[in-house]
């Protein structure tokens, strides 16, 4: 997997909902991860500021408590890598800002658009260039290479999938000081290199200069050419008696052509002795191209193999510019949107049970904006205002043991919704106004189904559902307590009671779990459409029993606002993404390539 490139970016982990997903760095919205590299993982992000996709590396450092002299250390290796992160070359990645904190370092680099070079050996036919493209590729990295020289900055981890190449034929290489942080850091060893790559006297701890470089680049051209890493091995000790033996394979044997002076320019930059080897990048990669091939030539046909690896994957097309949906170029409409509904549905709701509260009408309205001020601010309080204003009614209103033992049933079933799963996510408020504000138990479930989780689904929708079918009883009643204790055991023996319960929380269950399936636009519209057919088919059975048999259908209102808010949320989808699935910094694995 290429460092700066999420060509073969991973689909984000499918299992969770991203209800509230939080921006890295305070201003990079996550798009994907790639596969772990060398010292951390890669994030493909859109930064929100610069309308534009970059590629953040992220590596863990070690605890400042961690032994002695680690913090400085630490400090010392950051300061390597924001060095390294100002060379600015057209044949080097551009970094575009470096930050750290006391647990991660952050590269943000430019986004790169093509293959590394392990994924186009990958794909062309021997696993091999011929010896035009390896010039051209040589003589690309070696000019980046000479100008970080040249400016202080030694790499320490050239190998195939720190070069890139993008789909105009353009190489580049990522990745600078990352090496020497991620040795500071526990990551790696040898100055944290790779092994098959690194040279002798990195393996060994010894002092490295712009020779370890050298060597390095002369494995990747070795492998470029024939097809294998002649020091590659599964420990680095192993790596060290191939170097030290020399490549088993003459290279003629395989690249007839590199006969002479380019086979003796890549056996001087592979010597196991530094005092041995090719002084200069810039020297080897003069001597290696001199015979080997036509670097223009090898760049015509470079820029012809990118091109039939086509450009990134067909579901990543619509991530450039103004394909992006809403929720990436503007990331705060989402959470707008969904305080506004929490605030608008939590205001109302309260206002119809502080009507019953207070004598003034004026009183109320000033009460019910209280509660939407609030709950725009945390709107999980929206709710749980919204509840106990209907909770303090019922008390109020009428007097006996039914305003007491009816509050204080619906009270624990509710205030324990809302502890545990009500305040989880800022989406749940609307599950449970939405019902009092529309007058129907099922008007919750859709919001559900777009917004979370299956399993917060399913009791979402369970609790819309009870808490829509009590507003509605109290308000018809007058929040008269006893009126209401007299209806509900005829209302609980009725199978439709319970059929359109159980309709409404899987419905929005399953509406869930279509949603997340995968993060598009059409799934999240399935979903949609699942959810609303299975309330409407709930309320078909529900009249179906109540009517001894006899199929007719629902109430006009009913099917209404399935169908409503069923097109509502999936045209706010289609329009600002679909909801993407919860994928937290710390969920990535960081593995060391040693």
């Amino acid at each position: 997997m290429l460092d700066a490139n999420p060509t073969t970016s991973r689909t984000l982990d499918e299992s969770v909902l991203l209800s509230k997903p939080e921006l890295v760095l305070g201003r990079y919205r996550l798009m994907g991860a790639n596969s772990t590299g060398g010292f951390g993982t890669v994030l493909t992000c859109w930064d929100t500021r610069l309308q534009r996709r970059v590629a953040i590396k992220r590596m863990p450092l070690v605890p400042m408590a961690e032994g002695a002299g680690a913090a400085s250390t630490v400090a010392e290796a950051l300061t390597e890598a924001r060095t390294a992160s100002l060379l600015a070359h057209p044949n080097i990645v551009t970094v575009y800002d470096f930050e750290s904190d006391a647990n991660w370092a952050y590269l943000v680099m430019e986004y790169v658009d093509g293959l590394n070079l392990t994924e186009l050996l990958a794909r062309v036919e021997g696993g091999t260039l011929n010896g035009d493209e390896c010039a051209y590729v040589v003589s690309c990295v070696a000019d980046a290479l000479a100008f970080a020289h040249e400016n202080g900055v030694l790499h320490l981890d050239i190998k195939p999938s720190n070069i890139i190449i993008d789909h105009s034929g353009n190489v580049k290489i990522c990745d600078f000081g990352m090496a020497t942080l991620a040795s500071a850091t526990g990551f790696g060893d040898a100055r944290g290199g790779t092994v098959g790559y690194m040279s002798p006297e990195q393996i060994k701890g010894q002092m490295v200069d712009e020779r370890s470089d050298v060597f390095s680049l002369g494995v990747v051209v070795w492998q470029a050419l024939t097809g294998s890493n002649p020091f590659a091995a599964a420990t680095a000790e192993q790596s060290l008696k191939l170097i030290e033996h020399g490549p088993r394979t003459k290279l003629t044997k395989t690249v007839p052509d590199a006969e002479g002076i380019s086979e003796q320019a890549l056996l001087g930059a592979l010597a196991p002795l530094a005092s041995a080897r090719t002084p200069s990048v810039s020297e080897f990669a003069n001597e290696l191209t001199f015979t080997l091939g036509d670097i223009s030539v090898g760049a015509e046909s470079i820029r012809h193999l990118l091109s039939q690896t086509g450009q990134r994957q067909e579901d990543e097309d619509a991530w450039e510019g103004d394909g992006l949906p809403i929720y990436f170029r503007y990331p705060w409409v989402p959470p707008f949107i969904t305080r506004v509904t929490a605030a608008l549905t939590s205001g109302f709701a309260g206002l119809l049970s502080l009507r019953f509260l207070f004598v003034s009408d004026s009183t109320a309205w000033i009460a019910a904006g209280i509660f939407a001020g609030v709950s725009a601010v945390w709107p999980p309080l929206g709710s749980a205002l919204a509840i106990i204003a209907a909770l303090l009614a019922l008390l109020t209103t009428t007097s006996g043991a039914a305003a007491i033992l009816l509050p204080l049933v619906l009270g624990i079933v509710l205030i324990s919704w809302w502890a545990f799963l009500g305040t989880a996510d800022n989406h749940s408020t609307p599950t449970v106004t939405l019902p009092c504000c529309l007058g129907s138990p099922i008007a919750g479930a859709n919001w559900a189904a777009a917004f979370l989780s299956p399993l917060q689904a399913l009791a979402a929708g369970a609790a819309g559902w009870l808490m829509g079918t009590m507003f509605l009883l109290c308000i018809h009643s007058g929040f008269d307590a006893a009126e209401i204790v007299s209806q509900l055991p005829e209302l609980a023996l009725r199978p439709a009671t319970w059929i359109g319960f159980a309709g409404c929380a899987i419905a929005a269950a399953t509406g869930a779990g279509l949603t997340r399936i995968r993060p598009t636009a059409g799934f999240a519209v399935t979903g949609q459409i699942a959810c609303a057919l299975l309330l409407i088919t709930s309320q078909l059975l529900a009249v179906r029993v109540e009517n001894g048999g006899i199929w007719l259908a629902p109430s006009w209102e009913t099917t209404g606002i399935a169908v409503v808010l069923c097109v509502l949320v999936s045209i706010a989808t289609v329009l600002s993404g679909p909801p993407l699935q919860d994928l937290e910094d710390d969920d990535y694995e960081f593995d060391q390539e040693l």
